[in-house]
This record gives C-alpha cells, structure tokens and sequence, in this order.
C-alpha cells in the first residue's frame, strides 16, 4: 500500500487514543505547564438538576483535578509536582534492561551470525533498549526498526519510535505495516504550516514521503527535494517512493506493547492491539499526590515564623515614607502617651503548625497505591527501611516486581527476535553483502537485574559441591556467570592442576626410574611357583 492521499486527517487515529497519549505524555515529562494546560478546566460538566435533589442554582460541578485549577493571573503558582510517572518508566526499563540481554544465533547458523549478532549488542543496542522501555512503560508500546545511513555507518543499526509518531496496521494482533511520522518544521503563529515526513515500512519495502500541511491535516505531497531533510531520500526511491530492504522476507520494523490488553481501548477497532500504558488508570493518584506535596509545602511556607509588632515599635521612614521594623536594634524608647485601644506594647510571635506525619503519611500511602497499580512493589523504589539484605531477600520483597518485569519480557522477547532477524537479512542483502549470515530470529537471554553477592553464590557452589549436585565447571559459571566458555575452561584447568595430589610413594629425592620397584620378572615366576 503506498503513502496516504493529500489533505488526510493526520494522525488517523482514535480521538480518544490521542487524548490518553497526550495526557500519559506529560505526565512522563515531568512539566507542570504541559499538566496544567492539559488538565485545565478538565472535570467541567453540565448536570441534570432535579428539584428533588436540588434546591438552587446548580450548573455544574467543581473540576476534580488538582491540575485542572489555573493558576490566578498575576500570582505565583505553588504547585508542586513529584516526578512519579517518570520514576515508574525508567524502573520498568531498568529492570528489563539494567544488564544487556543475550543475543544467541540459532544452532547450525555459523560463527559469522553469532559475530553480527555481538557486534549490534556492542554497537549501542542496550541503551536503544532502555530508551525504548521507558517509551513502551510511559506509551503502551515502542517500535525498533533497522536503519542505515551511509554517511554515518557502514553497517545498519536499531532505532526505536514512540507509540504517538506511528500508524500500526495489525492482523491478528501481528503487525504487518506501520508509518512512522516526524514533523519537520512549523510555520505560522497557529502553526498553520507544517511539514511532515512519513517512513512507511512493509514487507522488503520502506516508503517515504513529504507533506505539507496543518496540526490536523496531512496536507499535499511535495517532493522530498523540497525539505533538506528528506532530500537524501530523493536519489534513493523509486516511481513508487519506496525504497527496497534487501530482505523480501523481513518486516524492518517490530512493535513491542508494554502489557495487553489495554483495558480502555479493547473496543476501538484502530487500537484494540496496542499496549497498555504503566500509567493508565493511576492519573488520578499522581494528581493527588502532587496535591498532597503541594499542601505540606504550603504548611511550610505558612509555618515560617512570623512577629506581630505594635505598632509605637516602628521606626518612622519619614514624611510619607510610611514605617519599618528593625530586627537589628536592640533598644527602645517608650512614649510618653497612654497606649492606644487594640496597639499593645509587647511584640506578639505567630507560628502555625507544619503537619508532617499527616502529609507523610498520606503521600507513602498514595505512592504505594500508585506503583502497586502499576505493577510493582514499594520497595522496588526504594521505599524499605533502609537495612542490608540479601538478593533472595530482595527478589522476596519486589515480587510483584519481579513478576511484571518476567511478563513484559514475553512481549519483548519476540519483538527483539523479530527485528534482529531483520538486522541479519538487511546486512547479508545486496546492500551490505555480509556473506555467511543466516537471517533466523535469535534466541534472547533476559539477564536477572538482582545480582547475587559473592558470599552467596560461594555459599550456593559449596552446598552443590558437597552434594556432588554440580560438576566443577558448571560450578565456575555459576560464580562466574559473566565468563565465556574458554575462560571457564582455563579455570576449571587451573583448579585441578592445584587440587592435584602428589604420589604418596615418591619422596621427591628419586632419580629417574625411581621410588617403589616394580615387581621383577624372576620376583612373579617365584611367587608363581610358590
């Protein structure tokens, strides 16, 4: 299918899918303009008035979101805001991603795929990775697709896209197509003038596209010559626009969702199989959160200590000028006059109370609710009190932790897979040439992000050891767990040359030929006589 038509509705996706994202959007930013302008005014509704339940004028109700006050125009805004969304993404990718995963080529695939494979894991594909589980946590999803770029590369690498710069086309649940969109340049005070480029990626074929159009129209087609971004581009395509892979057989593009289904959009044809954002359904909680923090800040500012002075206390600035206190001067000088009604002498201290433990609490438990939502223990963000333990101990206290992390990785499992065998078919095509490749999906190796100490995994091969449960050299993997097989090899060498035993008839002062005589010819036929 080639390129969308001129002035197409752009994004061609569910109005209500836009909206989540956008509001997911800002939440994993972090930026309380971007909150306030999304939630502003959210929550404002026309209600049914019933005399029976109503008796005035009822037109509405308060908005529910903390977010969604506006701050008076003029006055500072004492909101405050803790970055939870963002916390709770870049967890989720740390505990996928903190240690690389393995890439093993297929059995019978050759010495040159298992080559390829470690050279794109060396090439930088660990922090795509961790950048696209955070996206995936935040969106509901992310894409890898293969790209290369001669000026930059000589081999091809992995890049990843967001879940709201692309248009998935999926059949039973498998993505077959998707076009990715970048917005190039804006023109206009409204931005009535906007360039858009739009990669299609299908089977062996990648399309690409300039448009000029507005913030909800895709516009007419240009050519690509006409923006210097897509001008590399225009040398490349062909009649169609399109670009062929090398690889007929290969997507150059995979879809990875952070959990399915996604409870709100089961029913939207257009996103029934995208992933599930780590932030739906607790917008609420970190809004509430926010406006919990925000409270006890205010305690703050308001339990700062504050004096009431009378006002025969002032030192005059003058004709005009009003009066000020002095905090520096220690004397002064009474009138001779009687006191004024409601003007005492003495200096009266104002102190409110800071409520701490109540703030505190409120603010763990709505913490504790919303990563729980999400997915995840408490401790997992270092919530605990604060004493050493064990890794047995820690995977006990982030089990639920650990249980989504082993269910996202079912998702990234095949995504991974996927896009890596696209790797491997681009660069043995005709475009690279890389001979002795066999374009198979690999087997991926999640790595485990809890580390055991060595005083544990010492304790672990001396048990195996006395139970004669393990040989000596899988007990040197196990302790050893980043060494390759020639390293362990060399160990479990070096271990039994060290364990070996001298022969207890030799005394070390035997020439050649020494230490206990064997039994002489003439010896056996007498003991066979006798």
């Amino acid at each position: 299918m080639p390129l969308p038509t001129a002035d197409t509705p752009w994004p061609p996706t569910d109005e209500r899918v836009l909206h989540a994202l956008a509001d997911w959007d800002a939440w994993y930013a972090s930026d309380p303009d971007r909150l306030e302008a999304r939630y502003t005014g959210r929550g404002y509704r026309d209600v049914v008035n019933r005399p029976a339940q109503h008796r005035g004028g009822v037109v509405g109700r308060l908005a529910r979101w903390f977010w969604g006050n506006p701050t008076p125009e003029g006055e500072k805004r004492d909101k405050l805001h803790v970055p939870l969304a963002g916390d709770i993404a870049r967890t989720s990718s740390e505990l996928l991603f903190s240690e690389p995963p393995k890439l093993l080529a297929p059995e019978g695939s050759g010495e040159a795929t298992q080559q390829a494979l470690d050279a794109l894991m060396e090439d930088g594909l660990q922090p795509t990775l961790l950048e696209a589980g955070e996206i995936c946590a935040a969106l509901g999803g992310a894409y890898l697709r293969v790209v290369w770029d001669e000026d930059v590369s000589d081999r091809p690498w992995i890049d990843t896209v967001a879940a709201d710069r692309a248009v998935p086309e999926f059949r039973y649940g498998r993505l077959v197509a998707v076009t990715f969109w970048t917005v190039l340049e804006s023109e206009g005070v409204n931005d009535n003038r906007v360039f858009r480029h739009l990669e299609r990626h299908e089977r062996g074929r990648i399309f690409h596209g300039l448009y000029e159009g507005s913030t909800i129209s895709l516009g007419a087609a240009r050519p690509l010559v006409d923006h210097p971004e897509t001008a590399p581009f225009a040398t490349e395509v062909d009649a169609e626009g399109g670009i062929d892979t090398g690889a007929p057989d290969h997507l150059t593009a995979a879809y990875v969702p952070n959990v399915r289904p996604a409870r709100a959009w089961r029913h939207i044809p257009t996103a029934a199989y995208w992933g599930q954002s780590d932030f739906q359904g607790i917008e609420g909680i970190m809004d509430a959160l926010d406006e919990t923090y925000s409270s006890w800040m205010r305690d703050v500012q308001n339990g700062k200590g504050r004096i009431i002075v009378a006002q025969s206390m002032l030192e005059s600035l003058g004709p005009g000028q009003g009066a000020a206190w002095s905090e520096e001067r220690r004397v002064y000088t009474g009138l001779s006059m009687l006191p004024r009604p409601g003007d005492p002498n003495p200096i009266t201290d104002v102190q409110f109370e800071i409520r701490v433990t109540e703030h505190r609490d409120t603010c763990q438990a709505l913490l504790e609710q919303g990563v729980r939502q999400a997915g995840y223990s408490a401790s997992t963000f270092g919530e605990g009190d604060g004493q050493a333990v064990t890794a047995t101990e820690i995977r006990a206290r982030n089990r639920r932790s650990m249980t989504t992390k082993g269910r996202k990785g079912m998702y990234w499992d095949p995504g991974i897979a996927s896009i890596s065998s696209a790797y491997l078919a681009v660069l043995a095509g005709p475009r690279f040439r890389v001979a002795g490749l066999v374009a198979e999906p690999p087997k991926v190796e999640f790595q485990d992000s809890i580390m055991e100490g060595p005083r544990e995994l010492a304790e672990t091969a001396e048990l195996l050891a006395r139970a004669m449960a393990a040989s000596r050299e899988t007990l040197v993997q196990m302790v050893h767990p980043d060494w390759d097989d020639t390293q362990v090899k060399a160990e479990v060498a070096r271990l039994k040359d060290e364990s070996a035993m001298a022969d207890p008839v030799l005394t070390g002062a035997e020439g050649p030929g020494g230490g206990f005589p064997a039994a002489s010819a003439e010896d056996e036929g007498a003991t066979g006589e006798e």
